[in-house]
C-alpha cells in the first residue's frame, strides 16, 4: 500500500513538472528533446519505486 501511495504522489508531482514545462515555448526540436526526457524519467520513477531498479536519486516518501 505503501508503494501505492508513493507512485501515486510521485506521479502527481511528474504530471505537474511536465504540464509546466509543456507551457514553456520551446522551439520543436527542444521540445522533442525535452519530451523523450521526461518520458525516460517517468520509466525510471515506475522502476524504482517498485524496486526494480536502485532507486537512490528519489527520496522514500514514509506517510
Amino acid at each position: 500500500m505503501n508503494i501505492l501511495i508513493s507512485l501515486i504522489i510521485y506521479l502527481v508531482i511528474f504530471g505537474l513538472i511536465w504540464w509546466l514545462v509543456s507551457m514553456l515555448p520551446l522551439p520543436a526540436p527542444v521540445a522533442q528533446i525535452v519530451r523523450v526526457l521526461f518520458i525516460i524519467l517517468l520509466i525510471l520513477i515506475v522502476l524504482s519505486v517498485f524496486g526494480i531498479i536502485p532507486g537512490g536519486y528519489l527520496p522514500r516518501l514514509n506517510l
